[in-house]
């Protein structure tokens, strides 16, 4: 059974004034169709600390931001966990050593340092997210979009995510587990758990 291994790098311009959510859920079809793997995984992962991941379904309704609803709600929470940095020393990070060190790598300003509601907000949701491919197709249920959310809203940035398909350009056998029965997972309980309580059957007969 040959494995194989195909990866890509999609190219991204972000706005910066607010988060932003790439919908990049064409471009992974086409990698995982042009990779040739029939039945594997597709790791889709951020270049940046600022930056996530995310599988979600698209809610379609815009806010005057370009955001759809969900990423809207999402944001309205997020700002609640983690407020956006807004005022001076809000977080203790960036500290003066930091912010010297973005002086050394040539960053435009001290400003750009002020983003750590987005290093902490790419903590909470992760920078990768990792899916299935059966019989050559992305498995991602009737609903599922793919996003790259740039949390960094102080200015406007390139990104890169990058993508990596593995698996065989085979068929597999028979995925069914156990049958195909359907598996309860709901508490099971003793005969003395579901016993009579002679408390609870006085009360009942008052």
């Amino acid at each position: 059974m040959e494995f194989k291994v195909y990866q890509k790098e999609i190219e991204l311009q972000s706005r910066g004034w607010r988060p932003t959510f790439h919908d990049v859920s064409k471009e992974i079809l086409e990698i995982v169709e042009a990779s040739g793997v029939k039945n594997g995984t597709v790791t889709m992962a951020s270049h940046h600390t600022t930056c996530s991941v995310m599988v979600q379904e698209c809610s379609h309704d815009l806010d005057k931001y370009d955001l759809e609803y969900l990423q809207h709600d999402l944001l309205k929470i997020m700002q609640k966990l983690v407020p956006d940095y807004s005022e001076t020393n809000e977080y203790a990070h960036p500290g003066p050593i930091h912010t010297q060190f973005g002086r050394f790598v040539n960053e435009p300003g001290d400003f750009t340092s002020l983003n750590t509601d987005a290093h902490l907000r790419s903590v909470f949701f992760g920078r990768s997210e990792t899916m299935t491919i059966k019989d050559g197709k992305l498995d991602g249920g009737e609903f599922a979009h793919i996003y790259f959310v740039d949390w960094d809203q102080v200015r406007a940035r390139h990104r890169q995510l990058n993508v990596t398909v593995m698996g065989t350009t085979e068929d597999v056998e028979d995925r069914t587990f156990n049958n195909g029965e359907v598996i309860n997972t709901l508490r099971k309980y003793t005969d003395e758990e579901k016993a009579d309580d002679v408390h609870y059957t006085l009360q009942q007969k008052r």
